[in-house]
């Protein structure tokens, strides 16, 4: 799924910004703490990937072990226990080393993440419904009636005859019946993935934050660096004070050389997933009608057309025209099908439960669109096995093919029961 690579894309050029610049920028201080800046990311690959990890969490747990390796680095002429430094990071929210900047990030980070792999997910959730309903088998009521509309005409000596194309769409509309219930809430599915979408643009879309993660971090590191007298000084009253016994540098001196170069990358970001998911979008919503259109796009190759079709055509019964009114669409309205016998009190099992697939997805875009958090460990019970769904490094770097939705006629039935249902449909005449 190419707009799901491309977010791991973005999150592996990010980290090797980060860690390009920060070498050169911090030297020392940020090859000695490399550590916590790899966990931040991974934690951020493992979230976008569906684990049930705590966003908000893991951006406090980073900001608390920033403030904890800043302060020790200032202070190494000190002997700084765990004790003491837990103290420090507990003075995070009072104190505010790094100015507003935290509290920010957090808020663009938890919006970006959350909205990028709720869309994801949704993709797969769609894809994986298209493909369950597509292997529902057909009803036999459904195999006679086609095998009606297709080879009666050549027991009758009208080989040349093509349906009527009210006959031919009501043949279908009442095979598709179950299928056309999928309409409501895949329409509701698509016009809420459209709608996250839709924050994907402008200063808080992904590209922006996750490649301006580097640069926000060190700015927070330049503001503490710039204010660490009065940081030393407030700590050192709520913590205590400390007893020397480190190295004979303070540390201070080293915070202070480190270079306050912040570049920002985003100069070279291609827009890329502006792309993607415009064109994603762009197929949402050619695909809204796609389950009541599947009649109309079965017929279109297969029915009479041209002057004088109507009176021409195959009508079930003869070669004239086709006098019942065309039917509408879900099972409830094949009540008076007058072509496929079908008892609307027995749903199929298997797009009811799709359905419901459809509306939990819908209900969890919708919490996202509000920043809501959403767990999709169990979203399906066999998204490709891992509960996620969502492509790894290996499957991204190979270029995973894009899910389409199948637009193919409905699984014919197997030959000996095609010469059973063709001899019986003709018999019937």
């Amino acid at each position: 799924m190419a707009a799901a690579c491309y977010f791991l894309e973005l999150l592996n050029r990010s980290a090797i910004t980060l860690q390009e610049t920060f070498s050169q920028n911090w030297g020392s201080l940020y090859t000695q703490n490399s550590q916590l800046f790899s966990d931040l990311y991974t934690d951020l690959r493992h979230y976008y990937r569906g684990s049930n990890i705590n966003l908000e969490e893991v951006l406090n747990e980073f900001w608390a072990r920033l403030l904890e390796k800043l302060f020790y680095q200032a202070n190494k002429q000190y002997f700084i226990g765990e004790d003491y430094l837990e103290c420090v990071s507990k003075q995070i929210e009072t104190l505010r080393p790094f100015g507003d900047i935290p509290r920010e990030l957090n808020m663009k980070v938890t919006s970006t993440f959350v909205a990028a792999r709720s869309f994801v997910q949704a993709l797969v959730v769609s894809g994986e419904v298209v493909r369950k309903v597509s292997q529902v088998p057909l009803r036999e009521e459904c195999m006679r009636a086609m095998m009606k509309m297709t080879y009666c005409p050549h027991c009758r000596g009208m080989a040349s005859a093509r349906p009527c194309a009210n006959y031919c769409s009501n043949v279908m509309k009442g095979c598709l019946a179950n299928q056309a219930d999928l309409n409501t809430e895949w329409r509701h599915l698509a016009e809420t993935m459209m709608q996250v979408a839709d924050r994907f643009d402008g200063s808080s879309g992904v590209e922006v934050v996750v490649l301006s993660l580097h640069s926000r971090i060190s700015h927070a590191m330049v503001t503490m660096r710039e204010n660490i007298n009065t940081i030393n000084s407030k700590l050192f009253q709520a913590c205590g004070n400390l007893r020397e016994g480190g190295t004979s540098s303070t540390g201070v001196d080293d915070i202070i050389r480190g270079k306050i170069i912040v570049e920002d990358m985003l100069g070279t970001s291609s827009n890329k997933l502006d792309k993607l998911v415009s064109d994603v979008t762009m197929k949402l919503r050619d695909m809204q009608p796609y389950w009541v259109s599947l009649p109309s796009l079965l017929c279109s190759d297969r029915v009479a057309t041209g002057a004088g079709a109507e009176d021409r055509c195959w009508n079930g019964m003869n070669r004239a025209r086709y006098l019942p009114g065309l039917m509408g669409d879900g099972l409830a309205s094949q009540i008076n099908n007058p072509e496929v016998e079908t008892d609307i009190t027995k749903p199929d099992m298997t797009i009811r439960q799709n359905i419901m697939q459809l509306k939990i997805m819908t209900h969890r875009l919708k919490n996202a669109l509000n920043g809501n958090d959403v767990d999709f460990q169990d979203t399906s019970d066999d998204v490709s096995g891992s509960g996620s769904g969502m492509c790894t490094d290996e499957i991204c770097s190979r270029g995973q093919r894009p899910v389409a939705a199948i637009t193919e006629q409905p699984n014919s039935p197997p030959e000996q029961e095609k010469s059973l249902v063709k001899k019986s449909a003709c018999d019937c005449l």
